[in-house]
């Protein structure tokens, strides 16, 4: 195999003993390094080295501040994969609950088939793009799902809302519901969530995007949201919507009182077995978390 030649020139491999030399010689304490190299073997060095970016000396970003350790930095791993499966889960319960709500009220509606009428929709080429992403999808899932292959046979391919729906991604129904026209998103925002469409169409966009990277064991420390979602004038006076915590915080408004009890208690359990190793800065927590998620549960 031939290189471009203007491809430019990379670092040469590590081995992964040379690796954990490398986190020694950049002042990173290792408590065992057999251990630690086994570590390496199973999570790739740069996507657990992410981990120790706020462990960074700040005076020198190539070297690690005093007390710094691997086991820091495995502790931060462990922590942002747990919570990762954590809202995964509350996750799944919010994206079914949209699902039925978004096809139960577009049914009823507009009829079983009108999702496929452009007069429903507020912007016609997003509208068009949507049923080619959606019949696509219908196509992919024919040889996986029974449901699907029996609509084809006995309806002709044919598919309500309440079947099409199911083969959807939580992205979809974000786009889906705002492109709807404003009455039936009011609807459909008053009726299962009691706060305006606005802030419905936000929270969509921003769980949607926190749901692929949990779903893609993508990084939720020291992180950025990519959508920041809107929130009410009491609450953003009383937390940044820029971190995981706004996240958190819109996934206990969306679910059910008994679903945010379980939540809540999860999360409490999760913080509370590693709140000596994480900065609640960097995933946005602010002091008073757990009141603000009570007050959510107890207004339901």
């Amino acid at each position: 195999m031939t290189l471009e030649k203007n491809t430019p020139k990379m670092k040469p491999p590590t081995t992964f003993k040379e690796q954990v030399e490398l986190y020694k010689r950049r002042k990173l304490h290792v408590e065992n390094s057999e251990n630690a190299e086994n570590i390496l073997q199973r999570v790739n060095y740069y996507r657990f080295s992410a981990y120790g970016l706020t462990l960074k000396n700040p005076h020198n970003k190539d070297e690690y501040a005093n007390g710094a350790s691997f086991h820091n930095m495995l502790s931060l791993y462990e922590f942002d994969r747990r919570l990762r499966l954590l809202l995964l889960g509350a996750l799944e319960t919010i994206e079914i609950a949209f699902r039925t709500h978004i096809s139960y009220e577009t049914a009823h509606k507009i009829g079983p088939t009108g999702y496929r009428e452009k007069e429903c929709f507020q912007n016609e080429t997003y509208h068009r793009q949507s049923l080619r992403e959606l019949d696509a999808l219908i196509k992919k899932s024919r040889k996986s799902e029974l449901f699907i292959e029996h609509h084809f046979q006995k309806y002709g391919g044919v598919f309500p809302i309440w079947v099409a729906i199911e083969v959807t991604s939580f992205g979809f129904l974000s786009k889906f519901y705002r492109n709807l026209h404003e009455d039936l998103k009011k609807h459909i925002a008053r009726t299962y969530y009691n706060v305006p469409y606005k802030y419905i169409e936000s929270w969509l966009q921003t769980l949607s995007n926190v749901r692929n990277i949990c779903a893609h064991y993508g990084r939720l420390y020291n992180k950025y949201l990519t959508f920041k979602p809107k929130l009410f004038k009491e609450e953003a006076s009383q937390l940044s919507n820029k971190r995981i915590f706004a996240a958190i915080y819109i996934i206990e408004r969306l679910l059910t009182k008994t679903e945010g009890r379980r939540f809540i208690t999860d999360l409490d359990a999760l913080i509370s077995e590693y709140e000596d190793t994480i900065d609640f800065a960097h995933i946005g927590f602010p002091p008073n978390w757990q009141e603000l998620l009570e007050t959510i549960y107890r207004q339901k």
